[in-house]
């Protein structure tokens, strides 16, 4: 039986009078990739803002429901915590541009005051760039500016600094839309070599790459959770005539 890290129950969400979210539910399972797709607008940022409580750094959201990561409300921890447990990718790479290579991937524990000896550092370094599959690449250039790199190195180097915290979920908000084909493709290659040691929740209105790359596939429309299940079955034999017309292409 494969064990949930991830329970969303009842998730509502809106901001003023606009409602984002409504009564979504979702179960993530552990060292699985989960997509979670849709048209622009559906709520698929919001929803994962949520897991890690970005929302709460734009606006004024109001937020219902419970969402446990490994038997715990998030909304119940201090955010900073469930920030370090959480990590985050965003769409376009945003390696800091003041620090170099070495200094980007424990921003983490500069940010959060956490020290550690240099051995450690640079232990952590070199473990993030090689899960990245990014430390052939930059192993000679560690004290250039992260901003030197190309974009889809950029975004490695962005996943190298989420997973130095040891997070046990990472999230990745549609991580190739700003990418080329080529380093897109070097992205997902990663996805299926990351999701043997952690869990990921990825966001992508790519459908191909929803299909290549998650083993289950959550579809989001107008804010509701319309069918979630084995990325195979999903597209394969959608149960929602919604999830049909938008798997061929009829919106979206």
């Amino acid at each position: 039986m494969e064990s949930k890290i991830l329970i969303i129950k009842n998730l509502d969400v809106s901001v003023g009078e606009h409602v984002i979210l409504k009564n979504v539910n979702l179960d993530v399972y552990k060292n699985k990739a989960t997509a979670i797709m849709g048209p622009s607008g559906c709520g698929k940022t919001t929803l994962i803002r949520c897991v890690n409580r970005m929302h709460e750094l734009d606006g004024n959201f109001s937020v219902q429901g419970s969402i446990l990561l490994n038997g715990r409300d998030v909304n119940k921890i201090d955010p900073i915590v469930v920030r370090r447990n959480v990590g985050m990718v965003f769409q376009r790479p945003n390696p800091f541009p003041t620090m170099n290579i070495f200094q980007n991937v424990i921003a983490g524990y500069k940010l959060n005051g956490i020290k550690k000896k240099k051995d450690e550092l640079e232990y952590i370094v070199e473990q993030s760039l090689k899960d990245a599959a990014l430390w052939d690449e930059v192993k000679n250039f560690l004290y250039r500016k992260g901003t030197f790199l190309s974009g889809g190195q950029q975004q490695r180097l962005c996943i190298a600094r989420a997973l130095a915290m040891k997070p046990d979920i990472l999230l990745l908000d549609e991580p190739t839309s700003a990418l080329d084909p080529k380093a897109a493709a070097k992205i997902e290659e990663l996805i299926s070599e990351l999701k043997k040691n952690i869990t990921i929740l990825l966001v992508t209105h790519n459908l191909a790459q929803a299909a290549r790359v998650s083993d289950y596939t959550a579809f989001l429309y107008l804010g509701e959770l319309v069918e979630y299940g084995t990325t195979e079955k999903l597209f394969t034999v959608p149960e929602d005539k919604r999830t049909e017309e938008y798997l061929t292409g009829k919106f979206g």
